[in-house]
């Protein structure tokens, strides 16, 4: 078994105090005197809350499972930056290190790996979570206005953002493989995991993609005095603008509908032209979350999140047959 295997197969307990350890180590490269460190989340990355002694508040996150190469989050980072510079959008403006690097990197014996590790301004405020009529409006403004800065925005020398191409949006594949409970369940997710590809090749087809944050839902929102920010944008990448509004669209839905998905469009057309695109092919980016989550838990190294996959992948099939059964994806479809 090697190193890295190991820590997959560690408590949670067992792998936030590693990587409390790298946190810790990570701290002072962004000049960072530490007073309290408390974990703030440990799920796809691991992120902390600094409290430095000359009275800094500074979130630490430790990639943990994300798959961004240097390159990427160096990208990544300047984007964030060039936001908080160029708009009214409320974005955690990075932190570089005391040499000016966009993040530090540090080794971890016990891990058997190398972790990278950013750091941002602090935040004020709770999650969103679940988004009410006025803060998905405010969402839908934020996402335009992410939108037509990209549009001018370009990516610094010497980085770069994956494509998002297709429903896996680059990962490894392995729900095409993994053994799925339930009669027909196979068939369900190669069906979809079809139509969702045929829905890429369609939107990509003559477009030019733009970088866009490609995981707007209210677990990265914040909501202080009446006002959103936008956090986590290690899942940036280049895309169609309507894959930003599916995403949220996904995380809004529910067997009758909700107020919030109106609001983020009427939010986003008060700033932007809403995107262009046949209803059918848009079901299909809504529902193509489905496989991408799913997809990302069977390669995740956390606890939690390993342990919710045979019922995950249950859900995944009731939910995916229901879209191609109705044309509709929602999170909660009726029982046959």
């Amino acid at each position: 078994m090697t190193a890295s295997a190991a820590f997959a197969d560690l408590g949670t307990d067992a792998q936030v105090d590693l990587l409390r350890g790298v946190a810790t180590a990570a701290a002072p490269h962004f000049g960072l005197d530490v007073e309290r460190l408390e974990l703030v989340l440990h799920g796809f990355n691991t992120t902390f809350e600094v409290t430095a002694r000359d009275g800094r508040h500074v979130a630490l996150r430790v990639n943990t499972n994300s798959l961004a190469t240097p390159e990427h989050l160096t990208a990544q980072l300047a984007w964030v930056h060039a936001i908080a510079r160029d708009t009214g959008v409320g974005v955690p403006d990075p932190v570089p290190t005391l040499t000016g690097a966009p993040f530090t990197t540090v080794a971890s014996a016990a891990a058997g790996r190398d972790f990278l590790v950013v750091a941002h301004a602090w935040l004020e405020g709770p999650d969103v979570e679940e988004c009410d009529a006025e803060q998905a409006h405010a969402l839908g403004e934020a996402m335009a206005t992410l939108h037509l800065h990209a549009a001018r925005w370009r990516l610094p020398e010497g980085t770069s953002l994956p494509l998002f191409a297709e429903p896996l949006l680059g990962d490894a594949d392995r729900i095409s493989t993994v053994d799925v409970p339930g009669p027909g369940g196979r068939a369900v997710l190669d069906t979809a995991l079809g139509r969702a590809r045929a829905a890429f090749d369609t939107v990509l087809a003559g477009a030019e993609p733009v970088v866009v944050h490609g995981d707007l839902h209210g677990g990265n929102l914040k909501w202080h005095e009446g006002r959103l920010a936008v956090f986590d944008f290690d899942d940036a990448g280049l895309a169609v603008p309507a894959l930003d509004l599916a995403v949220a669209t996904f995380y809004l839905r529910d067997a009758e509908g909700v107020p919030a998905e109106a609001a983020v469009r009427a939010g986003y057309a008060q700033v932007a032209p809403l995107p262009d695109l046949d209803p059918e092919v848009f079901e299909a980016l809504v529902a193509s979350r489905q496989l991408l989550l799913a997809n990302s838990l069977l390669t995740s190294s956390t606890p939690e999140f390993r342990a919710m996959l045979p019922e995950y992948l249950g859900r995944t099939v009731t939910r995916l047959r229901h879209w191609l059964d109705t044309g509709r994806f929602v999170l909660d479809p009726p029982e046959r």
